[in-house]
């Protein structure tokens, strides 16, 4: 079975309809074991807390969303051990921290993180650090 590292860009469109939501669904089809740092619940947290501020989302589905996105189907690792080589990342890539720790996780396992996420998408284009270990959640594995 393979490994991916799931950033919260994708985690998100699991639960919330959105531009690539089809896409971000279609990984839950494929066998393989997800991981991301545990900084992903804050992230998809504090996307809800932006949609529900902008009328996009109700305050009663996003405490329900709150409840139900722990269960998704993403082996939480805890971001201590990452935060030096997501530093290091961070600096020379010109990503931020909370990229670079999905990132690092997924150079720690040898394998893809996979994202919506546009800015880092564009970043792993020009730097081979990042680009070796990021894919567009469209890229989907064979």
């Amino acid at each position: 079975m393979s490994v991916f590292v799931i950033d919260a860009s994708v985690v998100i469109k699991w639960f919330i309809p959105e531009v690539r939501s089809e896409a971000a669904r279609r990984w839950l089809e494929f066998p393989h074991d997800y991981f991301a740092p545990d900084l992903v619940f804050a992230e998809v947290g504090n996307a809800m807390w932006k949609k529900v501020r902008r009328g996009e989302l109700t305050r009663q589905e996003a405490l329900r969303l709150a409840r139900d996105v722990p269960a998704a189907a993403v082996e939480a690792i805890p971001m201590r051990g990452l935060l030096p080589d997501a530093e290091a990342l961070a600096l020379s890539a010109g990503v931020t921290v909370y990229d670079a720790m999905y990132v690092a996780l997924a150079v720690r396992l040898e394998t893809h993180a996979v994202t919506a996420d546009d800015r880092l998408l564009r970043i792993a284009r020009r730097h081979s650090a990042v680009s070796n270990h990021v894919r567009s959640v469209e890229d989907f594995p064979e």
